[in-house]
């Protein structure tokens, strides 16, 4: 085995701008170089290479690696082969290898020995008066001669010693460790495939390491219908998915990878000419099977029955990926109507049907929403209390910190819809009433004169409800401004500043409005803020920043957006300086390395902060 150290070095002494650009036009681009992404087309260059660092990576495809995985990747070297030919251009030696490891690898190259005369023994019986039973079966399904060869099915005989005959030249005892014999104390060992439709299970070079049975008699109720081979040298059905050295070539073409739940399914959608299909092994998606989708695209997608073992599947899948969710890498989701599968639907309605299915797939955090939100019935305000706590639970687990707050952010959106609807405007005579402000703290009244100016008194009790101190910074001042001039936007944001500490007391008379029967208005805004007591937000107040949702020009869709963004750090604010102020006062108290550490991570991130707050008050504004 080669160590870590000794790649390390290997790496260091190779220019990747060098290697890359004898197969790539780069172009210098200040410390990097940029070029058309090798991996996917496209017109504009997204693909960077930095020589400093020692990687290339895709803004476009996600492509991403060093030297080696250029060489494997892209030149299509198998590993030991790839450092090799880096080793003689760096002038280093390759280790010889260590004796145990080398016994190791031959193992393994005997045992694809083992499982390539397995597979054509297979073969071999499905064109023989024997396999006729399985050719049946296979003409049932539709598939054409091309892909039964493609998929290279094959069939395996009743009884239990066919294959020790077949297979003779191999040591029992190889069979049995390519999961091919099985062995039980106290029996004689047999075969463990009989009398079933066989599908080899390749790995990402197309060498089998494993296969998949169907049982063909149909009064063998107490046999499984799939059986698959069991973990061995070579397969490991966690870290495998079926089809993949086929779909991935397929997937960048189409810039998709869809993940249906059984390999059938797989050959059922490649005959109809979706070819960048992969399947789990008979068990739920697992952790590495999803990072080893992202490897070839950003967002894959999860297409399940539309039965509620299909809900479960993808629910099992949505708290697997959850932890391990980063920029831009998602997953998404389709269901198929109930009762079919996508044999099912393609022979019903044809390959199009199936195509608009996966053109409306779902994303991750729609799906979790929906499958939440129908899980239990919500007829209590105890009910929907257990939802947004369902909902919380799932954001907690998600392992990166933007992602999780802003899934925190739209999941309190949708629930809030849910939970507290908007009321109807209430209509007089045929005509909407002027919106009239609430009253001493009550409901708003359509028709009700304005009340008179709040007393000192009033805006001591509203300031010391809502807040300990009155922060009337530009940030402050900006989010109130853009507020009250997208007065929608207010319920929106509501649950979120209610919950933040140490606003400024505006805020809290803003969001009092949210219960009014009228569509809240910029004038009438102004007017409940001047009736309490509490300043109308001036230019003045953030001429020194220019905010893109204050610009006249601006339109809704665009406001809302950086409006969101704007609250985000208004909220993110407090709880990141009372964190950093913590963690100042336990390193000064313990000056130990964790405490130290701590603190450092946390003026990192007071550091982005402050950067994401200058890019957004950097926007055009009045």
């Amino acid at each position: 085995m080669l160590s870590p150290q000794w790649l390390d070095q290997l790496r260091s002494r190779i220019t990747l701008s060098t290697l890359i650009g004898r197969s790539t036009r780069l172009q210098k681009a200040g410390r990097e170089y940029k070029a058309c992404c090798p991996f996917h087309n496209e017109k504009s260059p997204s693909f960077t290479v930095n020589d400093e660092k020692g990687f290339y990576h895709c803004f476009g495809c996600g492509a991403h690696g060093d030297a080696i995985r250029w060489m494997t990747d892209h030149q299509g070297l198998p590993f030991m082969d790839a450092v090799k030919e880096l080793a003689a251009e760096a002038g280093m030696d390759v280790p010889a290898p260590d004796p145990r490891a080398a016994k190791v690898a031959e193992k393994r190259d005997t045992l694809h020995d083992v499982m390539a005369a397995a597979q054509e023994w297979f073969v071999h019986n499905l064109s023989a008066p024997e396999g006729e039973a399985a050719r049946a079966y296979l003409a049932t399904r539709g598939f054409d001669a091309h892909t039964v060869q493609r998929f290279g099915f094959g069939y395996a005989p009743e009884g239990r010693q066919a294959m020790k005959e077949a297979l003779s030249r191999f040591p029992q005892a190889m069979l049995i460790e390519a999961g091919l014999r099985i062995e039980v104390e106290g029996r004689d060992p047999y075969d463990r495939f009989r009398g079933r439709l066989m599908l080899p299970i390749e790995d990402t070079r197309g060498r089998v390491i494993a296969f998949g049975g169907r049982i063909l008699a149909k009064d063998k109720t107490d046999a499984p219908k799939y059986l698959n081979s069991p973990d061995t040298p070579l397969f490991d059905k966690g870290r495998t998915l079926y089809n993949l050295h086929r779909a991935a070539p397929a997937a960048r073409q189409s810039g998709r990878m869809v993940v249906v739940e059984g390999y059938m399914d797989v050959i059922a959608l490649a005959a109809a000419g979706i070819a960048e299909c992969v399947a789990p092994l008979g068990t739920a998606l697992t952790e590495h099977q999803i990072e080893l989708l992202w490897r070839h695209v950003e967002r894959p997608i999860l297409c399940f029955d539309g039965d509620a073992a299909g809900q479960r599947a993808a629910m099992r899948a949505i708290t697997r990926a959850l932890p391990l969710l980063r920029p831009a890498h998602s997953l998404r989701i389709v269901r198929l109507p109930e009762g079919l599968d996508p044999d099912d639907l393609i022979k019903a309605k044809g390959p199009k049907a199936m195509e608009n299915v996966l053109g409306e797939a779902k994303s991750l955090i729609e799906v979790l929403w929906e499958v939440e939100r129908d899980a239990q019935p919500l007829n209590t305000p105890e009910d929907k209390a257990g939802l947004k706590a369902r909902l919380m639970a799932h954001v907690e687990s998600i392992q990166h910190p933007d992602i999780a707050s802003l899934y925190r952010r739209e999941l309190q959106d949708r629930y809030s819809e849910f939970a507290f609807p908007k009321r109807e405007s209430r209509w007089q005579g045929g005509q909407r009433q002027p919106f009239q402000p609430r009253q001493g703290g009550g409901r708003l009244q359509p028709g009700r004169p304005p009340p008179a100016p709040s007393s000192p008194e009033s805006i001591s009790r509203l300031t010391a409800r809502y807040t300990g101190s009155g922060s009337r910074d530009a940030l402050t001042a900006a989010v109130l401004a853009g507020l009250m001039r997208w007065p929608a936007q207010i319920a929106r944001h509501a649950e979120a500043l209610a919950r933040t500490p140490g606003l400024d007391p505006r805020f809290f008379a803003l969001i009092e409005c949210c219960d009014a029967t009228q569509a809240l208005e910029s004038e009438g805004l102004a007017t409940i803020l001047s009736a309490n007591g509490l300043e109308v937000p001036g230019t003045a107040e953030y001429s020194g920043l220019r905010f893109g949702f204050l610009a006249p020009d601006a339109t809704a869709e665009q406001a809302a957006a950086e409006l969101s963004q704007a609250i985000d750090l208004l909220v993110e604010r407090p709880v990141l300086e009372a964190a950093l102020a913590k963690a100042t006062a336990r390193f000064e108290s313990e000056l130990s390395e964790e405490s130290f550490a701590e603190q450092q991570r946390l003026l990192k991130r007071k550091l982005e902060f402050d950067k994401r707050l200058r890019q957004m008050a950097s926007r055009d504004a009045p």
